[in-house]
């Protein structure tokens, strides 16, 4: 299942591309998080999820 970001949720903390760089980024013009890879299965993923302040993360 893919990795997915609700861009209108995301509130662009970064916490989730603090935790897990590989998989997440951050649009600097939006100031909104994007996914990298929305295929990968790192354990820091669902750290990520659980640590969205908006629960924008879903999989």
């Amino acid at each position: 299942m893919a990795i997915e970001i609700d861009t209108d949720a995301c509130m662009g903390c970064g916490a989730c591309a603090e935790l897990c760089p590989d998989v997440f980024g951050m649009n600097e013009d939006e100031e909104k998080a994007y996914v990298k890879d929305e295929d990968a299965t790192a354990d820091c993923v669902d750290e990520a999820i659980d640590s969205c302040p908006a629960e924008a993360i879903s999989k």
